[in-house]
C-alpha cells in the first residue's frame, strides 16, 4: 500500500491526521518534544520529510550531514512518528495538498500567516496550530558546538 493510500484508510477509519515536516538532520530532544506535542493533536502524526537536494537548497551545501534514508529510517523509529513521507520540493505545499490533513503544525517560530498550506488547511475546516520550543537547541546549533569543541 503506498503512502497515500495508507492515509486514506486512516482518514476512513475515522482517524485525525496531523501534518508536519522539516529536515530533522540532527535528531535532537528538541524534535522529540515537538513531535510528541505534534502526535497529541491527531490519531495520525505524518511527517513530510525534506529530501537531500531540498536540504542543500535551504540550508547550503554542507547539509544534510544524514542523507534522507537514514534521517528517515531515525524518525520512523520515534514512537509519535506514524508515517513519513519524503518531498523533493523547497516547501511540503504539493504533499499538504495531497493529504488534506486535519491540522498542520510548525514550530513556534513561524507566524501562521508564514506557513505553507495554512490557507489550503483552513479553507476545509482543518487547523493550523504551532508549537512553542522548550529546549534552546537546534541541528545547527550542534553542528556549530561540533566544530568549535571539535567533538
Amino acid at each position: 500500500m503506498d503512502e497515500l493510500s495508507k492515509i486514506e484508510s486512516w482518514r476512513k477509519e475515522g482517524k485525525k491526521i496531523v501534518f508536519t515536516n522539516g529536515c530533522f538532520d540532527i535528531i535532537h530532544a528538541g524534535h522529540v518534544d515537538y513531535l510528541e506535542k505534534a502526535k497529541k493533536l491527531g490519531d495520525i502524526l505524518v511527517v513530510g520529510l525534506n529530501s537531500d537536494e531540498s536540504v542543500r537548497r535551504i540550508k547550503g551545501r554542507d547539509r544534510p550531514v544524514n542523507i534522507q534514508e537514514h534521517r528517515k529510517r531515525v524518525l520512523e523509529a520515534l514512537k509519535p512518528v506514524d508515517l513519513v513521507i519524503i518531498f523533493d520540493e523547497d516547501t511540503p505545499e504539493k504533499l499538504i495538498k495531497k493529504i488534506k490533513p486535519d491540522v498542520l503544525v510548525k514550530g513556534g517560530d513561524w507566524k501562521i500567516e508564514n506557513i505553507v498550506g495554512a490557507d489550503f488547511v483552513r479553507s476545509y475546516g482543518g487547523q493550523v496550530v504551532t508549537i512553542d520550543f522548550v529546549y534552546d537547541i537546534s541541528t545547527t546549533k550542534i553542528i556549530h558546538k561540533a566544530k568549535k569543541t571539535g567533538r
